[in-house]
């Protein structure tokens, strides 16, 4: 594995641990010139489906557009990686878990909206307006409304 501070391909991994889910080991390592500390993931590869743009393009499936999805959804909201990444996990568990050969973006997209509705509401409205492609402003407003509309956000309000 290449140091991605150096580039020494040399290190020696410090930690290891399975996911909950056990479909990914997580692995602490260190460079062993320059010591920097960095974080690896091992994954199976399995069936990984196409994925069918808005557009009708065809393209190969890339569990990083998630995460940096969510990333740039929750910049500065005092959410961390790991979490970022649980949720990543448990969309791409549940694409994979659909066995099939090709998924469009709604799907995904619907799916990543799910998540961080239950995380954070303004990541969630930051995501919807890019991913729904908000026009103006009153569509803002519209998805906040719903967003306490909905009997669990009502609950949490009393």
């Amino acid at each position: 594995m290449r140091c991605p501070n150096c580039g020494n391909l040399q290190d020696r991994v410090i930690d290891s641990r399975v996911s909950r889910d056990g479909r990914s080991i997580r692995r602490r390592r260190e460079c062993v010139s320059c010591r920097w500390r960095f974080t690896t993931y091992e994954r199976i590869e399995g069936l990984v489906p196409i994925i069918v743009k808005r557009d009708g393009r065809r393209v190969p499936y890339d569990r990083n557009k998630i995460f940096n999805g969510l990333l740039l959804a929750c910049k500065k909201r005092g959410i961390d990686y790991e979490t970022l990444e649980k949720i990543t996990e448990k969309i791409e568990s549940e694409i994979l878990s659909l066995g099939v050969k090709e998924i469009s973006t709604d799907i995904i997209g619907e799916k990543v909206m799910e998540e961080l509705k239950k995380l954070d509401d303004v990541a969630y409205v930051r995501f919807a307006s890019v991913y729904r492609k908000f026009k103006d402003a009153s569509q803002f407003v519209e998805e906040i409304r719903s967003l306490y509309e909905t009997p669990e956000k009502t609950e949490k309000k009393r």
